[in-house]
């Protein structure tokens, strides 16, 4: 009796990258960080030119958020984890009024 086998089709391998999609970083707008504040962050953080970094600013005062940097998620992550070790004191009670808010979402 002879035994035959079921030839086993091997998956195609291909070298092909997946690219994966770029991330932004968003800030919102809040009631308690000046804009200064918010302006030195978005140079220390993302190295913005200061122009850019009050227009930015401006965009997330007037409309409630913006985009602040797009790229790879793995630098947005840290650059996001940067972001939010900034810290402002309330200039007159000294209170710690926290980060940014700000948020890494999918750039679709």
């Amino acid at each position: 009796m002879s035994h035959l086998s079921t030839p086993v089709m091997e998956p195609e391998l291909r070298n092909e990258q997946k690219i994966l999609p770029p991330f932004h970083i968003i800030i919102e707008n809040d009631d308690y960080h000046t804009m200064g504040f918010v302006v030195e962050v978005l140079q220390k953080t993302f190295a913005h030119p200061e122009m850019v970094a009050i227009e930015l600013m401006a965009i997330a005062h007037t409309t409630g958020q913006a985009v602040v940097w797009t790229g790879a998620k793995e630098i947005g992550e840290l650059k996001l984890e940067q972001l939010l070790t900034h810290r402002e004191k309330h200039y007159l009670t000294g209170a710690d009024l926290g980060p940014l808010k700000a948020r890494l979402e999918p750039a679709v």
